[in-house]
């Protein structure tokens, strides 16, 4: 990462998150089963990391803090696992036994506060793949670190982290992965951090100059998930699991480029913006677009918005009539990411025609791509279900207006898209 780079990567939002009360209708944020046993645990914001360009990409912890820490990594001694394990790749570990020097959870990565912080004291079991770089051009970066927990015996607690490189060619992560991690639930790590947080879901983008990236292809990313997407709200334990999330995912990014060989690290977040909470729609600023309104017909059906804040790589509304959505709406506004989308946008589905872009829309998905001044923006409206009883096209009636009020809304504008007629 050169110096641009790494001063870019310093995060500074700021926090003023309140604990939302849930509404009538709306189901209340429950505590996880794995969580309400403890009712001591503190909830904690991310700590600050040292600035990129004040420090090198850390080297692995101390022989001796490794010897003496409470949660050393001990290799499994089960012949058979041991070379199962190894001819695919992996390494396996276990936290509840002797201390053995060795390197720290998923690459070398995770500290002790992390791994405390996500499992409390339980016993985990860590299951590691090696990290493979391809040449460029000859295949995606990947590598997957999952770590259980467990309590009596019986797995509480499980965290997945990946390395892979989006790709955009083929259409294999335009859909699954914007579903869990282009989410109206997570917000923007900060400023200069490309990446996403909730409490359920994360991701962060490698620096370009350590990965390369070539065409229809979006950034190599290193994403961590915990249990099911999409259900955190606003209580405490959201909070707490979110700040562990985002503390996990940059130590483990961090921990990627150094075994990528690159230099530099990025920053912890010294603070994130509040939980993402459901709100009324207003009727003449739906999902808090000014100028975007819903027809009449379907108001009751989307009077409630959910909302990820606008200083990320991706904006991203749901909106519904009760808990589960009915619409989504994304705006892509880092060029990178809106590489996922390019097969969208040419292949399959009817031709959509604007002023300063091009893109399809293939049943309950219209997806849009504008050339604007930053680069290429992506405009996406999905219908995930039915406002009423009848059959409703609503992607075909929201994307016109979505992509006029919200190219306005980024200094894109103006824009102009034409339905196709059917």
């Amino acid at each position: 990462m050169n110096g641009e780079e790494s001063a870019e990567s310093r995060a500074s939002a700021v926090d003023h998150e309140q604990t939302p009360v849930p509404r009538e209708g709306e189901q209340p944020s429950v505590p996880r089963e794995e969580e309400r046993d403890e009712p001591g645990e503190q909830t904690q914001e991310p700590r600050p990391g040292p600035a990129p360009e004040q420090s090198p990409a850390p080297g692995r912890p101390p022989a001796l803090r490794r010897l003496f820490r409470s949660r050393t990594a001990l290799a499994v001694t089960a012949a058979g696992l041991v070379g199962a394990l190894l001819g695919a790749g992996a390494v396996a570990w276990r936290t509840d036994t002797l201390p053995l020097l060795g390197p720290a959870p998923c690459w070398d990565s995770l500290g002790d506060t992390t791994m405390s912080d996500l499992f409390g004291d339980r016993r985990t079991v860590v299951e590691e793949e090696s990290l493979k770089a391809s040449p460029r051009g000859q295949g995606p970066s990947f590598g997957q670190c999952r770590i259980t927990s467990y309590k009596n015996g019986n797995p509480r607690r499980q965290v997945t982290l990946r390395v892979h490189e989006l790709d955009g060619l083929r259409g294999t992560d335009a859909h699954e992965w914007p579903q869990e991690f282009l989410a109206a639930g997570m917000v923007s790590l900060g400023d200069g951090l490309p990446g996403m947080t909730s409490a359920s879901r994360a991701w962060l983008a490698l620096p370009q100059t350590c990965t390369g990236r070539h065409g229809f292809t979006g950034p190599t990313v290193v994403d961590i998930g915990m249990g099911l997407a999409g259900l955190d709200g606003g209580s405490e334990y959201d909070r707490r699991d979110r700040t562990a999330l985002t503390r996990a995912v940059v130590e483990a990014t961090n921990g990627v480029i150094r075994e990528f060989g690159c230099s530099g690290t990025y920053r912890i977040p010294r603070s994130l913006p509040a939980l993402v909470d459901r709100q009324e729609s207003e009727t003449d600023s739906f999902c808090g677009v000014k100028g975007l309104t819903v027809p009449a017909a379907y108001r009751e059906a989307l009077s409630r918005t959910r909302v990820s804040d606008d200083r990320g790589p991706a904006r991203v509304c749901e909106a519904s009539g009760g808990y589960e959505p009915v619409v989504r709406m994304t705006t892509v506004t880092d060029p990178a990411l809106t590489e996922i989308f390019s097969g969208e946008t040419r292949k399959a589905g009817l031709p959509l025609k604007g002023s300063k872009g091009f893109g399809r829309l293939d049943g309950s998905r219209a997806v849009y791509r504008a050339s604007c001044q930053t680069g290429p923006v992506i405009f996406m409206v999905e219908q995930l279900g039915r406002p009423t009883d009848k059959d409703i096209d609503l992607t075909r009636r929201l994307l016109p207006g979505y992509v006029a009020a919200e190219a306005e809304r980024i200094g894109c504008g103006p824009e102009k898209v034409t339905s196709p007629s059917v």
